[in-house]
């Protein structure tokens, strides 16, 4: 017996779900089949099917043979079989609904692992934040959290989808606002050059809230890469750096030469010189003196990033360390102490070069040991030990015996 108003309801359900139509009629023929086995005089085989352009319901009972194959069949239904179908359409209709979606959205966001997504801050504790992302909810770990972010109830925020797990309840989205690849995804939404792939990232290295390093290069010689990444008067960037509750970006470029790509990863000091030792994979910096605190930046993290990014360990070095020239070493005498004397090439305080004369005794002639400690400035045009210099000194005797 045909049955419209039942295929009508039940399609008007499939749409109003967004479930497809057919998937909805096997679920619901697999429930009608398990309320069927449940009668005593249910076929010891059977399969149910509805007619999906009548909505009349079969039960067909079958005769195997030993290799499953279907040898016999005959209509078994019930008479009764349509209030059956009434009480099972009622009870297990919606929980067939409710594993149909949740499927379909473990389905959708499995796919999306890697994605960048919209949320509004549902609740907060001192585990995670949860995010309401539409028709499913999603979880902000503490440990995906950046340190001094507060998230108010209400506010709208972007994450990265980290992890999709398929539970009882539903899928649990576990995503997060401190991975590396959340600054690259925003710089695919605020930068067309780089969703085209006209400009490509090629590294990145993040201390989350604190600072970022990206490096970009081109395939269009006619497009720097580092001006459309940063934008017209830097609103591209500042778009992501308010996102990101005013993380610094540093934006370089790429390079595949490791000694341009260096330079231009510790930006933005100025480098002098690097000397690479490819056997250890360590970059020795060398920088201005003037440049040594902005090379290393606050706490090491320039030249912490900088490491990350090229994927070379850097030695940062000013131009002066290690490199003091000896210019006279003599050991004199004066009455019974010996002296050790060494003059050594240093900056001076008026930026020219000056030479520092340290004095220490080593002992007597009784064997007592002193010290005596002499600091002299002398011009470099001075001929050590002639006396023709003008001289400051300022001697301290101990005597330890």
């Amino acid at each position: 017996m045909a049955n419209f108003e039942f295929l009508e309801a039940l399609g008007q359900i499939a749409r109003d779900q967004n479930i497809d139509e057919g998937e909805l009629l096997i679920a619901l023929a697999n429930a009608l089949l398990a309320a069927y086995k449940r009668r005593p005089d249910s076929a010891e085989d059977a399969e149910v099917e509805i007619n999906p352009e009548t909505g009349e319901i079969k039960v067909w009972g079958l005769e195997l043979d030993l290799e499953g194959n279907v040898t016999r069949e005959w209509d078994a239904t019930p008479e009764d079989f349509g209030r059956i179908a009434a009480q099972t359409a009622k009870q297990v209709l919606m929980q067939l609904i409710r594993d149909i979606q949740r499927r379909q959205m473990y389905e959708e966001f499995a796919n999306r692992e890697g994605d960048i997504v919209s949320g509004t801050v549902q609740q907060n504790d001192n585990r995670y934040t949860l995010l309401d992302l539409g028709r499913v909810e999603a979880l902000l770990p503490q440990a995906e959290q950046i340190a001094f972010e507060r998230y108010e109830h209400g506010a709208r925020i972007k994450v990265y989808i980290v992890e999709v797990r398929k539970t009882n309840k539903g899928p649990q989205i576990v995503v997060s606002r401190t991975h590396p690849a959340l600054v690259a995804k925003l710089f695919e939404i605020e930068v067309p050059e780089i969703a085209n792939g006209i400009v490509e990232i090629k590294a990145l290295a993040r201390e989350p809230g604190h600072r970022s390093k990206i490096a970009v290069a081109s395939n269009d010689h006619m497009i720097d890469p580092v001006g459309a990444c940063v934008g017209a008067r830097g609103s591209r960037v500042r778009n992501i750096t308010n996102e990101l509750r005013s993380e610094r970006i540093d934006v370089v470029p790429y390079s595949d030469d490791p000694i341009e790509f260096i330079q231009a990863a510790l930006q933005p000091a100025r480098v002098r010189e690097v000397r690479l030792d490819e056997t250890e994979g360590i970059a020795t910096v060398i920088v201005h003196d003037q440049q040594l605190s902005l090379a290393i930046g606050k706490e090491g993290q320039n030249a912490r990033l900088a490491a990350r990014l090229t994927g070379w360990r850097i030695d940062i070095r000013s131009e002066n360390e290690g490199v003091e020239e000896v210019v006279v070493e003599e050991v004199w005498t004066e009455g019974d102490v010996v002296v050790d004397e060494t003059i050594v090439v240093v900056p001076g305080d008026d930026g020219e070069i000056a030479a520092i004369v340290i004095d220490e005794v080593v002992t007597d002639a009784q064997g007592h040991v002193e010290e005596v400690v002499l600091v002299e400035e002398v011009g470099l045009e001075a001929e050590v030990g002639d006396g023709a210099a003008e001289t400051d000194a300022e001697a301290v005797v101990e005597d330890e015996a």
